[in-house]
């Protein structure tokens, strides 16, 4: 007998590149890290600075969609060196935890921060539910994102995206998530005819509406976790800053060759052409 195939979902489709991406998971004083895709915190924050929510309101409605992350260039990990509190006077320098004013040869702190160079992702903000309320929130949110309330960045302020980050709005995001066109180079002629992409959720990738062309028993198929990360946002109150832990799970589709749109102009072209010909038609919002 057959699985019948995942129910279509709702939601928003998301482009997040730019020169420099970092999504701190585990950042602590001077080292800032970032984790090698966009974090539900980070992707959830975005949101919520479109929206232009003050960080004590509450995000209930923001965490109740699920994300799903398709890694079109994973990008190149980039360490820049800063330096905080140099050359200033003793009652300017970096204050310590107790509370007092660095002296000395210890008033310039060495800072390092991780980037993600040039990389490019694809992401699916969905709701499982296809009710008129959940309807009416996405219109809200993809509202906020064509027109921000506040400016967005990847991860940090200093990480502003390449442009728009709204692709579109479908009755299926998902399976536009799966065929949009990817934001890279096309593989090699003598390779393989269907390369490997990763996908990423914070929930089994079995809902996932993978053509049976794509899938591979050599690969992660997304059912079990492969990583616990500490990255759902409680709250983003300055004095109250509360995050808590949440399964990560990946799985690996073979997409074809065709789907590799390359880099700049042509890949912008055919991104163009695809959410003008199938994700903004009557036809391609109900997939």
């Amino acid at each position: 007998m057959t699985t019948p195939p995942p129910a279509p979902e709702p939601g928003l489709l998301l482009r997040l590149t730019g020169p420099l991406q970092s999504w701190g998971l585990h950042s602590h004083f001077n080292e800032r890290d970032t984790a090698a895709f966009p974090s539900r915190s980070g992707v959830i924050g975005m949101l919520a600075s479109a929206l232009g929510r003050h960080r004590d309101q509450p995000i209930d409605d923001l965490t109740a969609l699920h994300l799903t992350v398709r890694t079109d260039r994973p990008g190149v990990l980039l360490r820049d060196l800063h330096t905080v509190g140099g050359g200033l006077p003793g009652k300017a320098t970096v204050t310590t935890a107790e509370g007092k004013k660095r002296s000395g040869d210890t008033g310039t702190l060495l800072t390092h921060r991780y980037y993600l160079a040039d990389a490019a992702f694809t992401v699916a903000l969905t709701t499982p539910q296809a009710s008129a309320e959940n309807h009416a929130f996405l219109d809200h949110c993809a509202d906020a994102l064509r027109a921000p309330r506040w400016s967005l960045h990847l991860g940090r302020r200093s990480c502003p995206p390449e442009g728009p980050v709204l692709l579109g709005q479908s009755e299926d995001a998902l399976h536009h998530l799966i065929h949009l066109p990817l934001a890279a180079q096309p593989p090699r002629q003598h390779v393989a005819e269907n390369t490997p992409v990763e996908f990423l959720a914070d929930r089994p990738l079995t809902r996932l509406p993978a053509p049976a062309h794509t899938v591979s028993d050599t690969h992660e198929d997304g059912t079990r976790p492969s990583s616990e990360l500490n990255d759902q946002p409680v709250s983003y109150h300055p004095h109250r800053r509360a995050y808590r832990a949440r399964p990560q799970y990946r799985r690996t589709l073979l997409l074809p060759h065709s789907q590799f749109a390359g880099l700049g102009r042509a890949q912008l072209a055919a991104l163009a052409h695809y959410v003008e010909t199938r994700l903004h038609t009557p036809e391609g919002s109900r997939r």
